[in-house]
């Protein structure tokens, strides 16, 4: 491709984004978002997509001849107010459709998608002269599945109650499912009752099978049993296949232009074929500041210690099945399974020994604590003595797998050859399907947990812990844990060796003034593909809010004084908001105590984030602060980003304490162990870092229009007396600074 093309291909793009412009009412250039627009041509423009000239074509490996693609990656922090989704999709679809391909945008999570898919894109849509496809892509579990949803209402046939191998629990496939005695048989009765109205609802028309739009979201318990889920999924064969809610929201992404999907999803199909190619798409990945820890969760695994019951019916199932199919491999399952669980149960009474004193910490009065508790494996390197069970443990989970996909191979056959039979064989799969992936993901953590560090590299260790969790109506659950420390690294090697072209995006990814600590997290630092751009926010912050820190008061280290003047601040400060205000706290604790410290006249006033679902709780603060009352609302770090509340729904953000990330994290705790180990300080590297973003979203959300007059209090003294809270001032807003050395009330 000349070079004279893509400067072609990237002046039409900018050309159309201005023609956007000019089309809408109310719409109006900003020199920031014209900026990234024409960055976002420039580099999309400039990305070879699809096979390079040579390439062979059957496997897309071998080059014969010709250049490298050239790749093209720009991170843009786009500040609030900018404009950014306008900025990138105007000329990210200009370009697609110049170069007859899709654009593929990335958000954090389904409620930013359905923003862009149900206002944001349609806005757009409105100003084309072409018309444009888009479509919204979830993960298979957010739809139900008719068949289990038939299972758990009573409806299933006599071939499904055939393969269900006598079992009526309904939920003992599901990972924490408590014992089938423990559950009393009105709550049964009441579960199917439950599922009956859902079943209804589906059937009547009155809900599509999305669980997002389920009147009342919910509790996870209650959804896992009639998700849809990929191992369980017989596909075509299935019989409700031809009015299956997942695949009838696939079959929009076949015409679509622009397909919108959030990281997690993005990161869980690579490779995969589900989603578009991304060497011959445009990507677009909004709100990326959140993709190094979504990528984390995705390349960590864990697996239950302490539950073993699952293995016996995964074993059972796969027997009866396995010899209906005349798979001969079937012989191998006593084995693997008895084996597996004999190993299982050896490295829990091992991890008991070696790490009780952790897992089973004595409180003040000498008893023992009762909520969750965690041992880490110092430096990765486990003791010794688990290496031969856990070996054990991967090895007959290896042989186990082999064999199941061996039976789905089979199954899939036979569905092909016998279509009559398709409800039966479905069913069978499914039962099949609903316990593989626990073993699929013990096989992968026993792997993660014996990957033993090299010592003659610097390369990072895997982070690995044990942990032992409270149930209700059962004993403690004992789990294994293994996670990568390095989400750069896990992102360089699964993500950007795939992708051609690409824009990152959000109002926070520089940390203290610069884009390092993103690159690193992001796995971007030294690619040479990569550019970066900052557009700031055409908001006048000096103008219109007001930082207002502490200079005095105590150390926030101290957590009972801290907390305790905290509560007499508050109840001063909170009784001068005349309409909307929020509050952010770090933990659930520091939240509790502080709400109970309110005195009784501005108790009624705040609404608490743990007391109703979000939704909910957003709509009765906008009604109170519309009626002319106070509303204030009391939140955690999931208040502290993507919350839109203009003008008097928010004229004052209450920052409780500098969010510092929970320093009982094993991955962090971890990865600050090895940065030590390389003589590096990972206060300065890392929590310093991590802590700018997160505090640039806090403050982020006072000021959200033109119009807006906002003060921001911040009650931590580390702010302005502290080197590194220099550093984090520099990541904020440039706000009118007053600095508060009044007296804490006494």
């Amino acid at each position: 491709m000349s070079s004279e093309q893509r400067a072609a291909w990237a002046d039409s793009a900018l050309q159309a984004f201005d023609a956007v412009l000019q089309a809408g009412e109310g719409l109006r250039s900003r020199p920031g978002q014209r900026r990234m627009a024409e960055q976002v041509a420039q580099t999309l423009a400039a990305a070879d997509l699809g096979k390079p000239p040579g390439t062979d074509d059957e496997d897309g490996e071998g080059m014969i001849d010709g250049p490298e693609p050239v790749r093209a990656i720009a991170v843009i922090q786009a500040g609030t107010g900018v404009g950014k989704s306008l900025a990138y999709c105007a000329p990210a679809i200009a370009l697609a459709r110049a170069r007859n391909t899709r654009v593929l945008i990335s958000t954090a999570t389904v409620a930013l998608q359905e923003q862009l898919v149900h206002k944001d894109l349609p806005a757009l849509a409105a100003q084309m002269d072409e018309p444009l496809r888009f479509a919204l892509a979830k993960g298979r579990g957010r739809y139900v599945c008719q068949l289990k949803l038939e299972r758990l209402t009573g409806l299933a046939t006599e071939a499904d109650e055939e393969a269900e191998d006598g079992e009526d629990d309904l939920f003992a496939d599901w990972a924490d499912a408590p014992p089938r005695a423990s559950v009393a048989p009105q709550e049964q009765a009441a579960q199917r009752a439950y599922y009956g109205a859902i079943a209804q609802a589906l059937a009547s028309g009155a809900w599509d099978g999305d669980r997002d739009t389920l009147d009342t979201p919910p509790a996870p318990q209650a959804w896992a049993p009639m998700a849809a889920d990929a191992a369980s999924c017989s596909g075509k064969h299935c019989p409700s296949y031809g009015s299956c809610v997942y695949y009838e929201r696939r079959k929009a992404l076949v015409g679509a232009q622009v397909i919108v999907v959030n990281h997690d999803l993005l990161l869980a199909t690579l490779g995969t074929r589900q989603l578009p190619e991304l060497d011959n798409s445009l990507l677009i990945l909004d709100e990326a500041h959140h993709l190094p820890a979504i990528a984390l969760g995705q390349f960590g695994a864990r697996m239950d210690l302490g539950e073993h019951a699952w293995v016996e019916r995964l074993a059972q199932r796969a027997m009866r099945v396995g010899v209906r199919m005349e798979v001969s491999e079937v012989a191998d399952i006593p084995a693997h399974a008895m084996r597996m669980r004999e190993a299982l149960q050896e490295t829990e009474r091992l991890v008991e020994d070696l790490y009780g004193d952790l897992l089973h910490p004595a409180v003040a009065d000498g008893t023992l604590a009762r909520g969750p508790a965690q041992a880490r494996v110092p430096q990765g390197r486990l003791p010794e003595p688990l290496h031969g069970p856990l070996g054990r443990v991967a090895h007959h989970a290896e042989g186990f797998v082999s064999v199941l996909r061996t039976i789905a191979t089979a199954l899939r056959a036979e569905m092909r050859e016998q279509p009559a039979l398709a409800r039966k064989l479905s069913a069978m799969y499914a039962k099949l399907g609903a316990l593989a992936p626990r073993l699929e993901q013990t096989l992968e953590t026993a792997r993660l947990l014996l990957r033993e560090p090299e010592a003659q590299t610097h390369s990072a260790p895997t982070a690995k812990w044990f942990t032992l969790e409270p149930r209700e109506h059962a004993p403690p659950l004992l789990r294994a844990h293994a996670s990568p420390l390095l989400p750069g690294s896990m992102l360089r090697q699964h993500l950007w060796t795939r992708v051609r072209g690409a824009v990152l995006t959000s109002a926070t990814l520089t940390s203290c003034g610069r884009f390092d600590f993103f690159l690193h997290e992001s796995g971007l630092h030294g690619d040479e593909a990569a550019t970066t751009l900052e557009v700031p926010s055409p908001f006048d912050y000096a103008r219109q809010g007001r930082l207002l820190a502490a200079e005095s008061g105590a150390d926030p280290r101290d957590s009972s004084a801290y907390v305790q003047q905290l509560g007499r601040a508050l109840a001063q400060d909170l009784a001068e908001v005349t309409h909307g205000a929020l509050v952010l706290f770090t933990s659930r604790e520091q939240m509790r105590q502080a709400t109970q410290a309110l005195p009784p006249a501005l108790a009624p006033r705040v609404l608490l984030q743990t007391a109703l679902p979000r939704q909910q709780l957003l709509a009765a603060h906008r009604a109170r602060v519309a009626q002319g009352l106070p509303s204030i609302i009391f939140g955690m770090q999931s208040f502290g980003e993507g919350l839109d509340l203009p003008g008097k729904l928010c004229e004052s953000v209450f920052i409780a304490k500098l969010p510092f990330a929970s320093p009982d994290e094993p991955v962090g705790q971890a990865r600050a162990e090895w940065l030590r180990t390389q003589g590096r300080d990972p206060f300065t590297e890392l929590v310093v870092p991590a802590t700018a973003i997160r505090l640039a979203q806090w403050v982020g959300r006072a000021i959200r229009s033109e119009d807006d007059r906002a003060s921001v209090y911040c009650y931590d003294r580390r702010l302005l007396r502290t080197s590194y809270g220099q550093r984090l001032l520099q990541g904020l807003p440039p706000f009118a600074l007053t600095r508060i050395n009044r007296p804490m009330p006494a």
